[in-house]
């Protein structure tokens, strides 16, 4: 006697009926492949960050805050370096302490030299060739905007010496020595020109190179007696904003973000 379709479904033998609810029901909608590798469907292969971290996927919008932090940092620094220098306040003597303790230990001859890496027929030739080159590269954005660091310079430093009047170490009947042009030369001009050749250089030599001609010519002018080590830490903290904003533009016309 031949079994109907209704006595194999009572035996047991479900293969021609309804699809059955199984353990795991959960992982059906996961794609696989026999080969073991990771499938090609967006939801096979993305992973889950941590909430709010850059660089999770979905991305998370906006970057990080820290330049601008940095910025804030550097302006309210250099407001107070000011003030202090205004009022004559107290900050003043460790200042005064270490120019005396520091002034005349080198001798002239290299100190001077080192002085003129700040010096404007120095440094912004330098910068010029690098704004030059990256023009040529087709990041133009990024040499205008370090064009315009640069002639901010004396647009805020000479304004601060003539309100400031601060006298010299070496030259007290003087005035007019806060902040120090010419540290604020020559971290604009090489620390801009490392920024805009460093999308084409494989290692980090440029911002090495112009951290060194920067620190130079400040040790050269401490040294010198030239400026105070304040006038030269607020020179620094001044052109700190100029260059976060070179380096963000930088980096948005670098050559792998218009790839």
């Amino acid at each position: 006697m031949s079994e109907t379709p209704r006595s194999r479904e009572t035996e047991g033998d479900t293969s021609t009926g309804l699809p059955q609810h199984r353990i795991g029901h959960a992982f059906a909608h996961t794609p696989h492949r026999s080969d073991s590798r990771s499938p090609q469907t967006p939801r096979g292969v993305r992973q889950p960050g941590p909430g709010g971290r850059p660089g999770t996927i979905p991305p998370v919008p906006g970057r990080p805050a820290t330049p601008l932090l940095i910025a804030v940092v550097c302006g309210l620094l250099f407001s107070l370096i000011t003030w202090q220098v205004l009022v004559s306040g107290p900050l003043l003597e460790p200042d005064h302490a270490l120019s005396r303790a520091l002034v005349r230990t080198v001798p002239d001859s290299v100190t001077e030299r080192l002085s003129d890496l700040g010096n404007v027929p120095v440094a912004v030739p330098v910068l010029a060739l690098a704004m030059a080159y990256a023009a040529w590269r087709g990041r133009r954005l990024a040499a205008g905007a370090a064009g315009l660091a640069m002639a901010l310079v004396p647009a805020l430093v000479i304004p601060f010496k003539e309100w400031t009047a601060r006298p010299g170490p070496l030259e007290p009947w003087a005035a007019g020595y806060f902040p120090s042009g010419h540290t604020a030369t020559a971290a604009v001009a090489y620390l801009g020109a490392a920024l805009l050749v460093r999308p084409y250089t494989r290692r980090p030599w440029p911002t090495a190179a112009a951290l060194v001609l920067t620190g130079a010519t400040a040790v050269g002018l401490v040294l010198r007696g030239w400026h105070w080590p304040l006038d030269v830490l607020a020179s620094l903290l001044m052109c700190t904003p100029l260059l976060l904003a070179v380096d963000r533009l930088s980096r948005r016309s670098s050559p792998r973000s218009s790839g």
